[in-house]
């Protein structure tokens, strides 16, 4: 690929309204309407035939079914056992990383006297089952295992059960171990959309779970939302697209570090993008520099290639326009490299993650800074949070009035329900109020 197109620079000051949306734009994802009708047959192949279906499937997109949908225990077990020490211990400072953010994300108890005599609760539930899906696409996503199983082991769920597809017939050792890590020893070797089609309604083999979180590709993003479309489906986590990243930095940032933090969102996938916004042309010319130096040894230059195609520098009048543009993209990741970064953060209004000075690269966020990388993408990040504890949680309210407190305020409630023309809600109350006069 020309080297011209990658990372184009552009002069936001320069460009007209149809410029200024195409500059900061998201790639197209695959055709919407033709995925989801694929997926939706998929979906109900594995709700009318179960087992059958999935097998089907994974022969058809795998190119081959597992010898048997379950991993056993000895397969989880040779995979905790072949791994590296160094792996296994970066694992587990992750996990306990992860585990001490989230943990203290633990709503506590709420109970307010509204008013005399009436009392009103929240309470918590964990939910009783979740599904957690990790790819394997090119590379394992251990990470992303320790993302949604540790937050549902906090909130108490009894049952999480994980997905991954089986590439030459076993899933990735790293994600078995990962497992084991994490306990979770339900592992079941399927993916794609058959194998959230199958968490949503259940086979013979696979257990029908409440929700469903983790990444996927677009086949799974879409699965996700038709299952959730049903009542008797599954919860979704989060709408999420392609992974991306925009930068914010000034001429304090390092070109170098700045030009390492686009390429390592890009790399995810051909339709990543990377966004940097800049007030320095200078700073622009020298990170697109060192982008293309970089990416001359890194090993997925081939998917880079194409995302850096779709990514853009972009020149701004000043650091209040790129975070004012910035919340109107509402980035998955955030970087602000700029002097008192922290400062501007009181700025940010719509992002998934935000990560702050030049020694808070992004990757310390997808493994091990504690923080979660399931995150809200193409800009969903305006109205979504990222995954966390309270996502595995339900949140139940209760009330509960003395006589006194139903003598209080029970002839609001009558007010409001002859304001709104219901009777038997007028009534409901009134009752109790009459006998509390007899009384």
């Amino acid at each position: 690929m020309n080297a011209e197109v990658l990372l184009p620079i552009l002069d936001y000051a320069q460009l007209d309204a149809v410029q200024r949306r195409a500059a900061l734009g998201r790639p197209a994802a695959e055709d919407r309407a033709s995925t989801f009708a694929a997926v939706r047959d998929t979906v109900r192949a594995v709700r009318d035939r179960g087992d059958e279906a999935v097998l089907d499937c994974a022969r058809r997109f795998d190119g081959a079914a597992p010898d048997r949908l379950r991993v056993p225990a000895s397969e989880m077990d040779e995979a905790i056992a072949g791994l590296p020490l160094a792996q296994r211990e970066a694992l587990e400072r992750a996990i306990r990383n992860v585990h001490r953010f989230h943990a203290a994300q633990l709503p506590q108890p709420l109970v307010v006297e509204t008013e005399h005599g009436v009392r009103c609760e929240r309470i918590v539930r964990p939910l009783d089952s979740v599904g957690l899906y990790v790819p394997a696409g090119s590379a394992p996503l251990p990470s992303a295992l320790i993302m949604s199983a540790i937050p549902a082991a906090i909130a108490g769920v009894p049952r999480r059960v994980l997905c991954s597809p089986a590439r030459g017939g076993r899933v990735h050792p790293a994600i078995l171990a990962t497992a084991r890590l994490c306990g979770i020893d339900e592992v079941y070797a399927v993916g794609g959309a058959q194998a959230i089609a199958a968490l949503a309604y259940g086979t013979a083999t696979i257990p029908k779970v409440d929700k469903i979180v983790g990444p996927g590709s677009a086949w799974v993003t879409a699965a996700k939302q038709v299952v959730a479309e049903d009542p008797d489906g599954a919860a979704l986590d989060l709408p999420a697209g392609p992974s991306e990243v925009l930068v914010i930095a000034d001429d304090s940032a390092r070109s170098d570090f700045v030009a390492a933090d686009l390429l390592a969102q890009a790399e995810h996938d051909p339709l990543s993008q990377a966004l940097l916004l800049t007030p320095s042309p200078r700073l622009a010319e020298a990170v697109r520099a060192a982008a293309l130096m970089q990416l001359e040894r890194l090993s997925r230059s081939t998917v880079l290639q194409q995302s850096l195609a779709r990514s853009r520098i972009i020149i701004v009048r000043d650091l209040d326009e790129a975070v004012s543009l910035s919340n109107g993209y509402a980035p998955e990741h955030l970087l602000l490299q700029c002097d008192d970064p922290r400062a501007r953060l009181a700025q940010v209004r719509a992002a998934g993650s935000v990560f702050l000075g030049p020694w808070s690269p992004e990757p310390l966020g997808d493994y091990c800074s504690g923080t979660n990388h399931v995150l809200p993408t193409y800009g969903y990040a305006r109205a979504y949070s990222g995954l966390s504890v309270l996502d595995f949680l339900r949140r139940i309210t209760v009330q509960e009035l003395t006589a006194d407190g139903l003598r209080g305020l029970g002839p609001v409630a009558k007010t409001l329900a002859d304001l709104e023309g219901l009777d038997a809600h007028a009534l409901a109350v009134q009752l109790r109020l009459t006998a509390l006069g007899a009384a």
